[in-house]
This record gives C-alpha cells, structure tokens and sequence, in this order.
C-alpha cells in the first residue's frame, strides 16, 4: 500500500474517532449531563448524583462531567489565582445541514484571565482570638466566595501514600468525605473556591493536623498561610 494512501487512511480513522468521540459525548449530555449539572450546583455528591439519575450512567462519567462543569464555572482552577494565566473552557454542539446531516462544532463557553496579583501573606493562629471557621467565614462574607480559593493536594496524596491518604479522609465528615472520594482529583495542587463545604473541609482538616493547604482572597490580596503538624 502507497504512503500517501496510508496516510489518507489514518486521517479518515482519525476523523472517526473524534465524531465518535463527540456523538458519545453529545448522547451522554442528552441523557445525563444536564441533570448531573443541576445536581452539582444542589450541592449533591458524586454518589449521591447517581442515585437519583433515571439514566444508569457509569460512576466515573458522572465524576469527569461534574470536574468539567466545576472547571467551567469556576469552582475549580488548574492555575494558582493571580498568576495571570488563562484557561478556556469549551463544548461541543451538534449542528444540522439542509439535508438532516449532523456535525459538531466546538464552542468556548468562557475564558477564566486574572491579572497578576502581589500577594500579602498572612499566618493564620487561633492566638489572634479567632478560630478558622470563623475567619474563613468572614472573609469570604466580606469579599464573597466567588474570589475566595484553597490550594487542595488530594490527588498528590491520594497516590504518595494511599493509606495515609485513607486516614486523613477519616477526619471528615460523612458527605464531605464522600464529596472529596467523587472528584477525579487530578495529580498536581488543584484550586476549589472556598464555599461552605469546602471551608467545613478545610475545618476538619486543620483540627486534625492535616491541612496542608493555602487559602487565597484575591480581592484583599491576601494568601492565608497555615503552619502545617501532620499526621
């Protein structure tokens, strides 16, 4: 078989995969993803997402779709907050010709951009008279939480040390325990806004010795830094 025939028959193959790829994806978003979106914004876990979809839909597409939709909205971040970098996020939608047939097209939803930011570096001691839950609390009542993030190291931990990684879960309650277990936590510091559960998270890491993460307010500029005694 000629080279450039080769070639023509990898490019067509290639072509099949990714309308595969995407008419898979467009199914699964009919059938599942609008209602695992709507269940996330609730607040329900991954586990809990699955019990109550009338589609069956396997536990790790639930995850990968509730990760993609955290990304695209902001509860999660790739990048530190203030380093400037940018980060696209996009889908893909099915469009129709004249004569019915279908194609996709692939959309930027948004572009999350920060402008550089000299960050001021607070220790954070209960010595000061306030305890964390309450800090927390106050400052994102102040600045709102859509600013307000923690630098968050499960998918480090969770492979480093496996049965360490069981323990620290163990200082969580229940539901957030289980909501920490439904995200596919990638290996690299990942950045969730600071909401109220991931603040009760955070909480019952700190009482345990195990936080090992930075707070980040990026309207007062502020990185809120923790003096870390492990488990």
């Amino acid at each position: 078989m000629k080279p450039h025939t080769i070639k023509a028959l990898e490019e067509n193959r290639d072509k099949q995969d990714y309308f595969r790829a995407a008419l898979s994806n467009f199914t699964f978003d009919v059938a599942s993803g609008g209602a695992i979106r709507h269940l996330a914004d609730l607040g329900y876990t991954t586990e809990q997402i699955r019990k109550r979809l009338d589609f069956p839909t396997p536990y790790d597409r639930i995850q990968q779709a509730v990760w993609e939709h955290f990304l695209t909205i902001g509860i999660l971040r790739l990048e530190e907050p203030g380093t400037a970098k940018q980060q696209e996020n996009y889908e893909y939608i099915a469009e129709y010709d004249a004569y019915g047939r279908k194609s996709f097209r692939r959309v930027t939803l948004n572009t999350v951009k920060d402008e550089p930011i000299l960050w001021k570096e607070q220790v954070f001691s209960e010595n000061k008279g306030e305890d964390l839950s309450s800090c927390l609390s106050r400052r994102c009542a102040e600045d709102g939480e859509e600013t307000a993030y923690v630098s968050c190291d499960f998918g480090l931990r969770s492979r480093r040390d496996p049965k360490r990684y069981q323990e620290i879960l163990a200082l969580l309650e229940e539901e957030d325990r289980e909501y920490v277990q439904g995200l596919p936590w990638e290996r690299k510091l990942i950045y969730h806004r600071l909401n109220r559960r991931m603040r009760n998270i955070i909480v019952s890491l700190h009482k345990g010795g195990a936080f090992t993460g930075v707070c980040y307010f990026m309207k007062r500029n502020e990185k809120l830094l923790f003096v870390f005694n492990g488990i």
